[in-house]
């Protein structure tokens, strides 16, 4: 196999074989293909494509590079959820509680946040003694024991894809369909779930801001999960707004417990129950969304999804004091309200601006090495369509000093716009994609 004879095929816009696309991932994997090679190859793909088998064939090849979780030994049909990532996007420790009460199991790796998107596992962390760093033979354990795990991907997960994917960032090859779908769905594919739901976001906080992007991107997943053999669907969900008002790791998993506790309703839970409610369908456990989601409020009602939220806790060596009493999560220097000064309503949103100046506080990364603050970020209770009156609260501060409250103040006005008109509420989910096409359309 000639690595110049492929990079000159996919330059001349030919399919590539399975065999091919095997020896450029395995070389990425292992680091036997040089990366400028690799980089030549990535955009001759950024710029002519590849076919759906093709990005199956990908799929494949970086999910077989380095080590395929093995979840055999747990009963019953293992379900995934995976968020194309967001602002204010505390789904995952709502409904793999509410998910894994309804009697399905939930084993499910995690990333960590970057830029203006959090990370499950950073959320996870700001609980005392919480440790997501759990063996392979631990991770099936506890899933088998209690019916839900969350912990960090291990480092011999796709290894072709960390290489690929550091090269994309660097040479403009990010914004390519195949490259894309297959970063995500490798992982997923190594994870071992029996099926998965993906979270597919649009809007200014979104990997893909348009519709379009976003329907095309679920097809492209749904894809390649049904020609791997792997049930999958996707729901394309809104980011034109932080999904939770809670923004920051301690306050995302304060927002978590409270709507578990059923002192909160709103967006989180409602998109929550959707992905929980496929979840459910494709594990077999009911046959329709409407049977999942009795199900899942059952649990919230009844209070098993709070229980299996502290028994993860305590299983993962965490305190779960913390479920029953939010004030020992991790504590800021400094609280401050921030009014809305004017009257009128509440318009356009900059999620991504409003997910940096989280990360400019010390909720998030610039680069992979920042060490975080668990305590900051801010709570926004205003939606978009809101009326605000001058004196409302727009947003509550949790920062370390008064030098990042006055920043973070001045980032959130400016990605925040107040409207003399009204200004109609967005959709909190457009489509349904499935192996069948779109089955919904709002």
């Amino acid at each position: 196999m000639n690595m110049i004879d492929i990079i000159t095929r996919k330059k001349l816009g030919q399919a590539l074989s399975a065999e091919e696309i095997r020896y450029f991932a395995q070389g990425a994997g292992d680091g036997s293909i040089p990366d400028y090679q690799l980089a030549a190859l990535l955009m001759a793909i950024r710029l002519n494509g590849m076919t759906p088998q093709e990005t199956t064939d990908l799929t494949l090849a970086m999910r077989d590079s380095g080590d395929v979780c093995d979840l055999s030994a747990i009963p019953g049909m293992k379900v995934d959820k995976h968020s194309t990532g967001g602002v204010g996007d505390t789904t995952t420790l709502v409904l793999a509680p509410l998910v894994a009460a309804c009697g399905v199991p939930v084993a499910k790796m995690s990333g960590r946040g970057l830029g203006h998107t959090g990370g499950t596992l950073d959320k996870l962390e700001s609980i005392k003694g919480l440790s997501v760093a759990i063996s392979e033979e631990d991770f099936v354990r506890q899933v088998s024991d209690i019916g839900v795990a969350v912990i960090g991907q291990t480092a011999s997960l796709a290894p072709a894809d960390k290489t690929l994917y550091a090269l994309r960032d660097v040479t403009a090859t990010v914004d390519s369909m195949p490259l894309i779908a297959s970063s995500i769905m490798s992982k997923k594919l190594a994870s071992g779930a029996d099926a998965i739901v993906l979270d597919v976001k649009t809007g200014s906080g979104a990997l893909m801001e348009t519709l379009e992007g976003a329907l095309d991107l679920a097809r492209a997943m749904v894809e390649i999960g049904t020609r791997s053999g792997k049930p999958v669907s996707a729901i394309v969900t809104s980011m034109s707004q932080p999904l939770g008002t809670h923004v920051g790791n301690a306050l995302e998993v304060k927002e978590a417990i409270d709507v578990l506790a059923g002192r909160v309703t709103g967006d989180l839970l409602e998109v929550a129950l959707l992905l929980g409610s496929h979840m459910l369908v494709l594990a077999g456990r009911t046959a329709t969304p409407e049977e999942a989601r009795k199900l899942l409020l059952e649990a919230l009602h009844s209070g098993a999804g709070l229980a299996k939220l502290k028994e993860l806790i305590t299983h993962q060596h965490g305190d779960p004091a913390c479920v029953d009493d939010v004030s020992l999560l991790p504590q800021p220097a400094l609280i401050r309200q921030v009014r809305a000064k004017r009257e009128g309503y509440i318009g356009q949103m900059d999620t991504t601006a409003l997910g940096l100046a989280a990360q400019a506080m010390g909720a998030g990364r610039a680069q992979k090495t920042d060490t975080l603050d668990y305590s900051v970020g801010f709570i926004l209770p205003v939606r978009i369509g809101d009326h605000v009156s001058p004196d409302d609260v727009l947003c509550t501060l949790y920062a370390r000093s008064t030098q990042d409250a006055d920043k973070a103040e001045a980032a959130i006005r400016a990605a925040i716009t107040i409207s003399d008109t009204p200004v109609e509420k967005p959709p909190l989910w457009y489509a349904i994609v499935t192996k069948d096409g779109i089955e919904h359309f709002v």
